[in-house]
């Protein structure tokens, strides 16, 4: 029986002719592919175009991108470069015998952080000040000597010498200490405190010398010279006091011009006309 299926089924086949079976897409199915392959062509092209031209404005080299060139000590920027946001860096230098500038709109700040990111050091350079913040600031020379200290405790000056050139001078709040005050050659020196006493104080002595010039003290009442231990001594060719008072006469027509210093009780100092003998009992009265 099997076999008489088979024989029928291949003389069916034989008389009708081979069948053909198409694969594939056809119609409008095939020109959307074509259409979409088409599309994704032009496509890569375009984004090649604007990959090459991206590279060619941006100037994208085998060293690096612009200014922007990437060498075995780092990054080198050549121009001028803007910085939107913080910028980390080791160290930042210029080419050898160019200067290196940093500018901005408003203010130029330098931080030191330690490994919690907390401030140490700070350093603002602004339109109207410039800030630094820090425990100690200090400031050497190439060899390392110190020139400016200044920390919560004290302030150093390691300069030989100091100057100020300002027309009013310097203000001290509080106390000074210095081996010598003196002012620039054919200037004039001026210790003055406005409102305040003015005292100085030296263990071992205080010496003011005028060599070229003439020494002034002036005040509105009272001129004190006091040695505790020792003496006053007023050493010159000539002592000049103009305004002592003057004891009544001991005659009234005298105009003898020979007076005689005396010295009150009170140590008070006035002149009294000479005489064949001492006059300064008579003029008592000046010292009351």
């Amino acid at each position: 029986m099997p076999q008489e299926q088979y024989a029928h089924r291949s003389t069916m086949q034989t008389s009708e002719g081979p069948q053909v079976y198409k694969v594939g897409i056809y119609g409008w199915r095939k020109r959307c592919l074509y259409f979409f392959v088409l599309l994704l062509m032009i496509l890569i092209l375009v984004n090649l175009a604007m990959t090459i031209w991206i590279l060619k404005v941006m100037n994208f080299t085998i060293d690096g991108m612009g200014n922007l060139r990437i060498t075995d000590k780092g990054l080198k920027l050549e121009g001028d470069s803007e910085f939107l946001k913080p910028l980390y860096a080791k160290e930042i230098r210029s080419r050898p015998g160019n200067p290196l500038y940093f500018q901005s709109a408003r203010n130029v700040t330098v931080n030191i952080l330690n490994e919690k990111t907390k401030v140490l050091t700070r350093l603002v350079t602004g339109p109207q000040a410039v800030e630094a913040h820090s425990q100690k600031f200090e400031v050497k020379t190439l060899s390392g000597k110190l020139l400016f200290s200044a920390d919560d405790n004290e302030v150093v000056v390691g300069a030989e010498r100091l100057r100020v050139l300002g027309a009013e001078g310097t203000v001290f709040p509080k106390s000074i200490e210095t081996p010598n005050v003196r002012a620039d050659p054919f200037k004039e020196l001026r210790l003055e405190s406005p409102t305040r006493a003015l005292v100085m104080e030296a263990p071992k002595g205080i010496e003011i010398n005028a060599e070229a010039g003439s020494l002034k003290a002036t005040c509105r009442t009272e001129l004190r010279l006091e040695s505790k231990d020792g003496e006053i001594t007023l050493n010159s060719a000539k002592i000049k006091l103009p305004n002592l008072p003057q004891g009544s006469s001991s005659s009234a027509g005298s105009r003898q011009k020979i007076y005689e210093l005396c010295v009150c009780p009170n140590g008070r100092l006035f002149l009294s006309q000479a005489g064949t003998s001492s006059t300064c009992q008579i003029n008592t009265s000046v010292c009351l």
